[in-house]
């Protein structure tokens, strides 16, 4: 929500998809999901700059390797660090930027196939509550764009909402997301 607020433009554009998707319903259904591609792809793109867990759990090594220069020792506790993964500029043009179209007719999925994209972790330790979160936070979302129209309260402008996250094992703002909501009335 703190990025499509700081994206008018995506905010705008993912909250008429979902109006057109659950037109003539009192809400967004799981079986609705599907069709909404733009979503998929703005939620992609915030996972991308903001991983649940922008440190992977830990690994350990099961046999010495080397990585580039770099030689690792058998039994070495190794982070992947998702966030900077997700945000290299090797892999991302404007890494910082949030462009949900770059996910746009590309294979890049949640699922640990795109080593440039981890924010569920990948492989056999990969998060077992992907397939139930995804469609969770992909419906929560959709309904609150649904229903209502999201403003930053009264006086406070984008450059004022602080984007700093804080230190945990998982992701969130270090000061709550704080909108205002009118409820959308042409169902």
């Amino acid at each position: 929500m703190a990025e499509l607020i700081l994206n008018p433009k995506v905010m705008k554009k993912v909250q008429q998809e979902v109006r057109q998707v659950a037109k003539g319903k009192t809400k967004v259904h799981e079986t609705d999901l599907y069709k909404l591609e733009y979503m998929k792809l703005v939620i992609k793109e915030a996972l991308r700059l903001h991983p649940p867990a922008p440190l992977l759990i830990p690994r350990v090594t099961t046999s010495t390797c080397k990585i580039m220069d770099y030689e690792i020792k058998e039994n070495t506790r190794v982070l992947i660090n998702a966030t900077a993964i997700g945000t290299d500029p090797k892999y991302w043009e404007n890494p910082l930027t949030f462009i949900p179209e770059r996910f746009m007719n590309k294979d890049i999925d949640y699922k640990g196939q795109s080593c440039e994209f981890l924010p569920f972790g990948a492989g056999r330790r990969g998060c077992p509550g992907i397939n139930f979160s995804v469609p969770l936070v992909e419906l929560a979302i959709a309904n609150l764009l649904f229903h209502y129209d999201w403003t930053l309260p009264h006086g406070m402008k984008p450059k004022d909402l602080d984007m700093e996250e804080a230190l945990g094992l998982t992701m969130h703002k270090k000061i709550p997301l704080c909108l205002s909501a009118s409820y959308y009335y042409d169902l």
